[in-house]
């Protein structure tokens, strides 16, 4: 007896193999299926955004509407099964860059002056009273000031990338000053998601003008970032899509 409780029989291993492998398959299709909901939650959430933007008569009622339907199909999702931080925060970066209707797929660049055209750029908090060449050379410091203050870095970090990346980003500053129209070219979703959160965090400014009226402009930065953030105003020769 002794030795049957220190050594299983032959049919004990055998049945606590069947239970590993039976275990193993269990655990293998339920990552699967916690892969499938997952892509397919996040593909009916992109399609759900651009469903309630069309059909929306209110931006205010449709960004809630969204976000209680984002939040229902989160809540799904975690309900299926153990959800690595990494996959959660990708979700929720998703879900931050989809119930917003501020971007250039609402809001055309038609309209606007690229600010290197502008007469005057637009007049950021502080640089008040200062000639034209003056103004748009303070706007180019205070903007990349503001966004690497901002930035969340550890978003960045995160990535563990072996060396510094850069993504192109477009925003307009309308004629009233504020911000909107918002783009960021390919990058890692969260990192798209933490620009565009920076960005909606812009103070509101002086318009620009151009032959003496207040006017759209286009701005673009680049942004290198990795385990630092740098901000750079610059001239993109194409306007985005």
């Amino acid at each position: 007896m002794q030795m049957n409780l220190l050594f299983p029989t032959r049919h004990e291993t055998v049945g606590n193999k069947q239970k590993k492998l039976m275990k193993y398959e269990f655990n293998r299709k339920t990552k699967f299926g916690f892969q499938n909901l997952m892509a397919f939650s996040i593909i009916f959430i992109v399609l759900l955004c651009f469903s309630c933007k069309k059909e929306s008569n209110s931006l205010r009622n449709t960004e809630s509407d969204l976000i209680m339907k984002i939040n229902a199909v989160q809540e799904q999702v975690m309900a299926q099964g153990n959800m690595t931080e990494e996959e959660e925060q990708v979700l929720l970066s998703l879900c931050s860059i989809v119930s917003h209707d501020d971007g250039l797929a609402t809001y055309t660049t038609d309209n606007s002056i690229i600010l290197k055209d502008v007469e005057i750029a637009p007049v950021y908090n502080g640089c008040e009273d200062l000639s034209m060449e003056e103004t748009k050379e303070c706007f180019n410091n205070k903007v990349p000031t503001f966004i690497k203050r901002e930035f969340n870095l550890s978003v960045s970090k995160d990535l563990n990338l072996s060396e510094p990346k850069q993504v192109a980003a477009f925003f307009i500053i309308n004629e009233n000053g504020n911000l909107t129209g918002m783009k960021v070219r390919d990058s890692e979703v969260t990192v798209q998601a933490e620009i565009l959160r920076v960005l909606r965090k812009m103070p509101v400014m002086k318009p620009a003008t151009h032959n003496g009226e207040s006017v759209s402009v286009l701005c673009s930065i680049i942004i290198t970032y990795g385990n630092e953030v740098e901000v750079e105003v610059v001239y993109i020769p194409e306007r985005p899509d």
